[in-house]
């Protein structure tokens, strides 16, 4: 059952909002750089709106892997410190979307098998949220999944420390969804934090969790 702040809503009834109000067409702010990806904060938005001026479009691909547990977990990363961006940060599978791949659900699902080694025959792919963008230029797609339980993973270590489960009632509790701001330019811009136990949940990642929260369990 996803309890907190969802009013008992079950797992069953969470993945059948999904596929009723989610789909697989592309939104267009994922490469085009004239249509700025809605924030919800005016901050935020106009940062996005700075930085697709200033650099181009980097688009990506995460996978938002729902564990059909009994009680249902979300599957996240804790990323190498040796990385160029967001080391060490906590994180969804995913990364840029390669020209090979054929769609941002190809690029999660095989971002997913390369840094955890999520065989792709566990995931129930169930449809796209809204273009999530950064302030390094990133405009993030994420898949939203069912994964059947089972799977074995293998971490791969040089962009992966760690691969870890959080409840999903926890994540989709709004009274965990801490807001915090940020000054960018002389501008305050808003962004999630959800700390669990000794992981903290932030940025990219607790703002993509608090879109799913909106369009699947917000009351």
């Amino acid at each position: 059952m996803v309890r907190n702040g969802t009013a008992g809503l079950s797992s069953a009834d969470f993945f059948a909002r999904g596929r009723a109000r989610l789909g697989f067409d592309v939104p267009q702010a994922l490469l085009d750089p004239d249509v700025i990806p809605a924030s919800g904060d005016s901050g935020t938005d106009r940062m996005l709106e700075i930085i697709s001026r200033e650099q181009p479009i980097r688009p990506a691909a995460v996978l938002i892997p729902v564990v059909d547990h009994p009680e249902p977990t979300v599957l996240l990363t804790q990323r190498s410190p040796n990385l160029s961006s967001h080391a060490g940060q906590i994180a969804f599978p995913g990364g840029k979307i390669d020209v090979t791949d054929a769609s941002p659900l190809d690029a999660a699902l095989r971002e997913a098998e390369e840094e955890v080694g999520l065989d792709r025959s566990f995931v129930d792919p169930i449809g796209y949220l809204d273009v999530y963008g950064t302030a390094f230029g990133f405009r993030i797609l994420p898949t939203v999944a069912r994964v059947r339980p089972g799977f074995t993973l293998k971490i791969n270590a040089g962009e992966v420390d760690d691969a870890f489960e959080v409840p999903l009632a926890f994540l989709m509790d709004p009274a965990n969804h801490q807001l915090h701001s940020k000054e960018f330019r002389g501008m305050e811009r808003s962004y999630y934090a959800m700390p669990f136990a000794e992981r903290y949940i932030w940025g990219a990642t607790a703002g993509i969790l608090r879109v799913l929260y909106e369009r699947i369990c917000r009351p």
